[in-house]
């Protein structure tokens, strides 16, 4: 069957199936679906872009710490000090492992202080480099890397991995 390019909405009442065909004996395997719950199987993780992001399990992080692979993998991190308050992503090799990382995989991470008393600041470890912005924004005191405490206290921040074990580290909103 030729490819199809639809201009509007693609609807089913049973979902979707990807499917492959033997060449050989004509079996036909389902490789993924997409069904009325809107569960999808056989998803991996590479080259993921999310637009539409719903965090139901986020980390708290409300002392200076280095961030687990699996708090920075939920993509929401908050944080509700008193003080000052730095931290640190984990190394490149941790957080590729975590999410199955290949060069081209992103992560948009957003760090929450809307309760928080003071500044939350965001460090990288190894193998985690910051953007060409934010490292000019963190040497001329920009604020890139540090997120305010009260109602304008959201940071939004993305990590797109080089290769499974290193990622650049910006600040897009």
């Amino acid at each position: 069957m030729a490819n199809s390019t639809f201009s509007g909405p693609v609807r089913s009442q049973n979902g979707f199936e990807t499917v492959s065909i033997n060449s050989t004996t004509g079996a036909v395997t389902t490789t993924s679906t997409l069904g009325v719950t809107t569960s999808v199987t056989n998803l991996t993780a590479t080259n993921l872009v999310f637009t539409e992001q719903n965090h139901p399990a986020t980390a708290a992080i409300n002392a200076t710490a280095t961030a687990s692979a699996a708090e920075v993998a939920t993509g929401y991190i908050t944080s509700t000090s008193a003080a000052a308050t730095t931290i640190t992503l984990p190394t490149g090799t941790l957080l590729g492992a975590a999410l199955g990382a290949t060069r081209g995989t992103v992560l948009d991470l957003y760090v929450d202080n809307t309760l928080g008393a003071s500044t939350v600041t965001i460090a990288v470890a190894t193998n985690g480099i910051l953007s060409a912005a934010a490292a000019a924004g963190s040497g001329a005191g920009a604020g890139l890397l540090t997120v305010p405490s009260g109602v304008t206290g959201i940071g939004c921040f993305r990590i797109v991995f080089a290769s499974a074990t290193a990622y650049v580290f910006s600040r897009i909103a």
